[in-house]
């Protein structure tokens, strides 16, 4: 069952929120060993979210379309009743005193949390496998990533151990693991989610967002825990987007397509080339009118990334320092505080944050901000102009979601240009703050793993991203018999 179909059955009481919390649990113990996509499983938790919500329905309320709906949930959200690290050993086993506003808008939806997934450490990488606790692997083959930070939510989903997943997205930590794990992500507009609760990587970047199996899932999904947040000082005042209706929708007639010449050619997998340039084509069999567009600024996207996020992670990441709460080591009598948090700080942070805060302080120290934070910002502004620009001749752009398909594990850890090219195609639109949404466009020929087809919208215009990504998924669903999970070794 899709996650309507699901919230459907719950609410007609054809079956029951405690049976399918029970069924997914059941899943995730029998794949977990293989899959690793969870950090922690709370299964009588998850069963008393359950029961309440089967107790809600028989009193006669209707607690919307996705109550009773199992959610696996990233564990960069703080919850009240399960650990929330970060993957991190800076944070192993905290329990947070508050709930993320993300959090708690999927407990109003009637939702059952089953769970919190694995992710990068910090949300900072895109395989998963800089956990603390151990790297995720992806359903398609067990030897391939899932994708990051949000890979564990892409996992869970994959292989059918929940129904929907949280993820967040800063410069495509949704949209890349949904793709090569042939899925449905979307990235919101910056502000239209709301950020308090969610563990800071890059303040001015970071945007939770839904992973599905489906365009209308993750538009339920995206509609349940979006909108303004007084909490928030970065979130939108205004309506969220009508997603769920253009998912209903599924119709691109007369929609001007613009393909960015940038993002493609030269070191793009021909397998993701071909089925991106067959997604193009049948966009165009189904109405829409499409064109070449160029941003000129998108080839500097992926250094301005990597100075803006480094920066603002080293500056958000001061806080743990062993003497407010987390992990604190050294602590005998004998060392002053400032030894006690360098020796914390050492121990509780793997390599990549590691070497993304001294990236970060490197840009922002004195004599060296202008020439690097500063000219990172300025072309920010060039890139949103790029954006602009398109947006007044075309309604969406459109591109590879990822340049290539899930690649194995380890291949690119000790690499990490090789790992931050992965991100080639979504860092612009975070860069921007744009909508943008990853639909699966087919298999690669070369090695049957899934492409994702990225569209992308204007601020707020996020219901174009679901109107176009619903009317491929449809497309192609007719044309190959079914969605293209079902090809998944761990398809059930």
């Amino acid at each position: 069952m899709s996650a309507a179909e699901l919230g459907e059955a719950v609410r007609a009481r054809e079956t029951t929120a405690v049976e399918a919390a029970g069924a997914y649990l059941d899943r995730a113990a029998d794949v977990e060993s293989d899959v690793h996509a969870f950090l922690h499983l709370d299964r009588e938790t998850a069963l008393a979210q359950a029961r309440a919500v089967d107790e809600r329905i028989a009193a006669g309320e209707d607690p919307g379309p996705l109550a009773g709906v199992p959610v696996a949930h990233k564990d960069v959200f703080t919850t009240v009743d399960m650990p929330t690290t970060a993957a991190s050993r800076i944070l192993a086993d905290w329990r947070p005193p508050y709930d993320a506003t993300v959090t708690a808008r999927l407990r109003q939806a009637g939702m059952v949390i089953l769970g919190k997934t694995n992710m990068d450490e910090f949300a900072m990488g895109s395989s998963t496998e800089n956990s603390a606790f151990g790297a995720t692997r992806n359903p398609w083959d067990l030897t391939r990533i899932p994708g990051g930070s949000s890979g564990g939510s892409s996992a869970a989903v994959a292989a059918f151990e929940a129904p929907l997943a949280t993820g967040t997205d800063t410069g495509g930590s949704i949209r890349q693991p949904a793709a090569v794990c042939g899925l449905v992500g979307a990235k919101p507009t910056y502000g239209g989610s709301s950020r308090y609760g969610l563990i800071a990587f890059a303040s001015s970047l970071d945007t939770p967002g839904p992973i599905a199996r489906s365009v209308l899932d993750a538009a339920l999904l995206h509609e349940a825990f979006s909108g303004h947040d007084p909490h928030d000082s970065t979130s939108v005042d205004a309506p969220v987007p009508p997603v769920v209706e253009a998912a209903r929708r599924a119709d691109v007639a007369g929609l001007r397509v613009g393909v960015v010449r940038e993002l493609g050619g030269e070191g793009y997998q021909p397998g993701v080339q071909q089925r991106f340039q067959e997604a193009v084509e049948l966009l165009e069999s189904l109405g829409a009118k499409v064109v070449e567009v160029s941003c000129p600024s998108f080839d500097a996207a992926l250094a301005a990334y990597y100075l803006i996020a480094p920066s603002e992670c080293s500056s958000n990441l001061a806080r743990f320092d062993a003497m407010r709460y987390g992990l604190r080591v050294g602590d005998d009598g004998t060392r002053s505080a400032e030894e006690v948090m360098s020796l914390t700080r050492a121990e509780g942070f793997g390599p990549e944050v590691k070497r993304r805060i001294i990236l970060g302080t490197y840009a922002l120290s004195s004599g060296y901000y202008d020439a690097y934070y500063g000219s990172a910002q300025q072309v920010r502004t060039l890139i949103k102009r790029d954006f602009d620009a398109a947006f007044e001749n075309v309604d969406v752009l459109v591109s590879p979601t990822t340049p290539t398909t899930a690649f194995p594990i380890g291949e690119r850890t000790g690499d990490p240009m090789a790992m931050y090219l992965a991100d080639l195609c979504t860092i612009p639109a975070n860069l921007a703050g744009n909508a943008a949404l990853s639909v699966p466009c087919g298999l690669a020929p070369e090695d049957g793993l899934p492409v994702g087809l990225q569209i992308m919208a204007p601020v707020l215009a996020d219901d174009r991203t679901y109107r176009v990504g619903a009317a491929v998924e449809a497309a192609l669903n007719e044309r190959q018999g079914g969605p293209l999970l079902a090809n998944s070794a761990y398809a059930v």
